[in-house]
């Protein structure tokens, strides 16, 4: 669609990792949910950006301008006890 929704995008992957979980399981439904159109051609560009590094990055940004993301609470399978 445009330049300034890959932006968006690609700042939402970077700041928010909710969004970030989200995209990579649903691109499609996690850039609806957002708003954010973006082209069939920009879509397949930004799903090929590898998810560690984008991750890693993430991590080094800080904390002042990421989202906080807490996760949802864990299942039975998931808990410590």
């Amino acid at each position: 669609m445009s330049q300034r929704a890959v932006e968006q995008v690609l700042g939402k992957l970077l700041t928010d990792e909710e969004f970030r979980h989200r995209f990579f399981e649903d691109p499609h439904c996690a850039c609806f949910l957002c708003g954010l159109e973006l082209s069939p051609v920009e879509l397949e560009a930004v799903m090929r950006i590898p998810r560690t590094p984008l991750a890693a990055l993430s991590r080094r940004l800080d904390d002042r301008i990421r989202r906080l993301y807490v996760p949802a609470t864990p299942g039975p399978e998931e808990r410590p006890y």
